[in-house]
């Protein structure tokens, strides 16, 4: 019998390792996370309980997957020649974030109940914790492509830092979000607007010379 080539193997894993998280992502919005079972998800899957439990040994390992999923798709779209070209910041930080929002949506409920569990960093799906650092430190990562191909000039000592307060920035909208029951969650969009306004203004400010005390003490902050 002809052995199967590693390349068809590894695309048969990858396709497999999609059919779960589509089928645990499904349940999570139906049911919620904690109600959901690992052999629920694997029937959703139409396999074994053994075989989901290979790809993903618990329910966490799959939220783990939703975020990295949520991460290839920012990465996804910043390769995009629409966004490359555009070189404002403001538009880029608003576009990138207009679009996660937008696939964010379907797994409102389900996120509202993941963040209350999440907000425990020691829980293994917080994505202030350890298990989610990789993922957390590569998003930071993309952050740090989108600054730096704007056409705003950042200090050096504030560039470094940047990023990551754009990603609590981040963090920081997607909680607001799951808090705003107004109409298409429009003050979410208003938050989000003013708030890069606010953010372009302190980077305008922050890099004249008379700031840079200021700007040090601040900066001082982030490594306590």
């Amino acid at each position: 019998m002809k052995k199967e080539e590693p390349v068809v193997k590894i695309k048969k894993s990858e396709e497999t390792r999609k059919k779960i998280l589509e089928a645990a992502l499904e349940l999570f919005r139906e049911k919620g996370f904690e109600q959901t079972t690992m052999r629920e998800i694997s029937e959703n899957a139409s396999m074994a309980l053994g075989a989901a439990y290979y790809y993903f040994d618990s329910k966490e390992k799959l939220v783990l997957a939703y975020y990295r999923q949520s991460l290839e798709e920012m990465r996804e779209f910043i390769s995009t020649s629409s966004f490359r070209q555009e070189r404002r910041l403001k538009e880029r930080l608003y576009s990138v974030l207009d679009d996660k929002f937008k696939r964010l949506k379907p797994y409102r409920m389900f996120l509202g109940v993941l963040f209350r569990i999440a907000a425990d960093p020691s829980s293994p799906i917080s994505p202030f914790g350890d298990e989610a650092r990789e993922i957390r430190d590569e998003t930071i990562s993309v952050y740090r492509e989108i600054t730096d191909g704007s056409d705003i000039s950042i200090p050096q000592d504030l560039k470094e830092h940047l990023p990551r307060l754009l990603w609590l920035h981040q963090m920081g909208l997607i909680l607001f979000w799951l808090h705003d029951h107004s109409r298409n969650q429009m003050r979410t969009k208003l938050l989000l607007e003013k708030s890069l306004d606010m953010i372009l203004m302190l980077l305008r400010i922050g890099k004249l010379p008379l700031m840079g005390p200021v700007r040090r003490s601040v900066l001082e902050l982030l490594n306590v």
